[in-house]
């Protein structure tokens, strides 16, 4: 109803206004660790996304009958409403959370002088020494002493064999591959079970994450219940995704699943819903052994695993601590094929004997989960799709997909859309920036939705793809099967907008208000799109882990100390500053955890130089320590808005040089 003395457009803005001063004093009232404050958050969600699909239904759609404009309408409200049931199951499981810390502290050492037995399971395939190797002297490192270092080794390398027997841990391989990564884990557990003293806890390691030195501690102080069948531990990564890198914002905005492992998991937890990721995980041996191995049923053998234990009874429970820390997808295609593959995943699972309609022990809440996941994956991406397509109905066909009036338009999607954005950003420390997230669910909208629906009508008889990782990744590289539809969709609808402005379709297509609803949709999708293409040219990668702040070094030549700033360090090269330095010079770098190194001048720089490292063994094992296994989360936890904003310009000007 429009406010007295006000023009219904300025009603529908003042009511977006007070929304948004709504939004302004939220973080001040509001403790984003209160369920009372989360529920009562998203119950105001609810009621805006219920106004909103009311008027959906009743003011915006073509009339009904069979015409191509009611067929447009009502598809898309078909697919925005199962989208909006997906994010009111989303908002339900937030409304809740919980975290373990305090939990861990209270009991840490509860198993008294003798040390739980730990076997730590490092599952590889094609993975190369540089990946591994980091991974394998991390988990030699951990604090834990009581433990056992496994290398599974399902691609079956003479080389690999030998580096375990020099670093002094048990290898693993099989005759065949049955089972993927699941048949791996299962070949290794049955060999496990013949040894004299079989381990109490698992690990689960990838061969491309290495744990920090608290990682077997802190997981094992949740196992002082004894119904909790697993402890998951949240992915972090040493290295930008594909769309932090491609886009320059790999300082200034977090990587893309820091939202689910940071906040959804935790929120999952809070219902006893949080499921198991794979690695950086630990899993009781008797759990494992009741259940008589993890389940081969689908390609995501993590989450049916949850459910599996689940069903019989075990609890499966979430440390929010950044324990580890991995190699995240450095290309596009790597990028988007794991998430098809866990899309392909999880409708497997709801077709399986775990599923939400099978007949089993499964709670109704894990069924819900299921349920939830299911929604996420076939809504999310059609649905992104479609919102690029349909304004093309318009400027093509006079097509009017959404009959709206402007200040309809602006009093019920605004205040909605509003509250999401300002509840999501509250409660997750602003890691919710719409562009970024629509480009994130877009680059890989169409083999994803792909992955969902055949999934789901055949769920078997897919192949099993594995995450490549490393390689080399020096040049630029354009995608160009990825971005050809992104592409053609731009010109599309720049042409489009072009044609309806120039011919006056656009002030004389009949359809009202409604023009303006798309136009404004129009050029934001130009906007989602121009990044999405942005993103689809791969820039160099020329190292992958740098120090996260200067520190002071010294550079001894001759016996005579140089004191120095060491900006950056890899594990072959470092950046000094403080005093230049002629090509050539040799000496010894004295890096914090290290010790002296020899090193040697490659290239001089106006206040300093960059140098080559010689370490020796000892001492490259020492810093693949500093790099990965410090106990603190590497990468960026929250968005830098105005940095972001920044390091967005200089990429799309082409002004921002590849990170070094």
């Amino acid at each position: 109803m429009p406010f007295p003395n006000l023009s219904e457009l300025g009603s529908a803005w003042l009511l977006v206004l007070l929304v948004a001063g709504i939004g302004l004093i939220l973080p001040s009232i509001i403790d984003r660790r209160r369920n009372l404050h989360r529920g009562l958050l998203f119950a105001v969600a609810f009621l805006l996304g219920l106004r909103y699909a009311l008027w959906r239904a009743t003011e915006t759609l073509a009339p009904a009958g069979l015409t191509l404009d009611f067929l447009a309408s009502g598809s898309l409200f078909l697919l925005e409403m199962l989208s909006l049931i997906g994010s009111f199951s989303a908002f339900i499981i937030m409304s809740r959370l919980r975290l373990r810390s305090e939990e861990a502290d209270a009991n840490s050492g509860w198993w008294g002088a003798t040390e739980p037995r730990v076997a730590l399971l490092i599952a590889t395939y094609n993975e190369e020494l540089e990946v591994l190797e980091r991974t394998i002297i991390g988990a030699k490192s951990l604090r834990h002493a009581n433990k056992q270092v496994l290398v599974l080794d399902d691609g079956r390398r003479d080389w690999l064999r030998d580096f375990c027997a020099a670093q002094g841990v048990r290898y693993m391989r099989r005759p065949d591959n049955k089972g993927s990564k699941a048949g791996n884990i299962n070949h290794a557990l049955a060999r496990l079970a013949e040894d004299a003293e079989p381990p109490e806890f698992v690990a689960v390691l990838d061969a491309d994450f290495v744990p920090h030195r608290g990682f077997i501690s802190r997981t094992l102080a949740l196992f002082h219940d004894p119904e909790v069948g697993l402890v998951q531990t949240p992915q972090h990564f040493f290295n930008a995704d594909p769309i932090q890198h491609n886009l320059g914002v790999w300082r200034s905005y977090p990587d893309e699943q820091r939202f689910f492992f940071d906040h959804m998991q935790a929120s999952r937890d809070g219902w006893g819903i949080a499921f198991c990721c794979g690695t950086s995980s630990v899993c009781r041996w008797q759990a494992l052994q009741d259940l008589g191995g993890l389940p081969t049923e689908s390609v995501t053998e993590d989450f049916m695993l949850t459910l599996a234990l689940q069903n019989i009874g075990w609890k499966t429970v979430y440390l929010t601590e950044p324990l580890t820390e991995g190699l995240a997808p450095e290309g596009l295609k790597e990028y988007v094929t794991q998430r098809a593959r866990w899309c392909l995943g999880l409708m497997q699972i709801a077709r399986s004997s775990m599923g939400p309609f099978a007949r089993n022990n499964l709670r109704l809440r894990d069924r819900w989960s299921v349920i939830d996941s299911v929604l996420f994956w076939m809504t999310t991406f059609p649905f992104r799709i479609a919102a690029i397509v349909y304004p093309l109905l318009y400027w093509y066909f006079n097509i009017t997909v959404v009959d709206a009036r402007l200040p309809d338009v602006i009093s019920h999607f605004g205040p909605f859309f509003l509250w999401i954005i300002t509840v999501l950003n509250l409660l997750s420390r602003g890691m919710v920036v719409p562009v970024l997230n629509d480009v994130s669910q877009l680059i890989g909208a169409i083999p994803i939705s792909r992955a969902a629906f055949t999934g789901l009508l055949k769920p078997n008889g897919h192949p099993f793809s594995v995450t490549a990782k490393g390689g080399d990744r020096s040049r630029i590289v354009i995608q160009w099967g990825m971005m050809a539809p992104f592409l053609a969709l731009f010109v599309l609808t720049l042409v489009g907008l072009l044609l309806g402005i120039v011919s006056d379709s656009f002030a004389y297509y009949d359809a009202g208000d409604g023009k303006w609803v798309v136009l404004f949709w129009t050029i934001y999708n130009l906007v989602v799109l121009s990044v999405t293409i942005v993103a689809c040219v791969e820039l160099p990668r020329r190292e992958r882990h740098v120090a996260d702040e200067p520190e002071r070094a010294t550079f001894s030549v001759s016996g005579a100390p140089i004191h120095l700033w060491l900006t950056s360090l890899t594990a072959d090269t470092a950046r000094l500053r403080g005093k230049r330095l002629e090509q050539g010079t040799h000496g010894a770098l004295d890096i914090r955890e290290v010790g002296p190194i020899d090193a040697s001048v490659i290239s001089p720089t106006m206040d300093g130089a960059r140098v080559q490292l010689f370490p020796n063994g000892a001492q490259r094992e020492a810093l693949f320590l500093r790099f990965y296994a410090e106990d603190n989360a590497p990468g960026v936890g929250h968005v830098r808005v105005s940095a972001m904003l920044s390091d967005i310009a200089q990429r799309l000007t082409f002004s921002r040089r590849p990170p070094r």
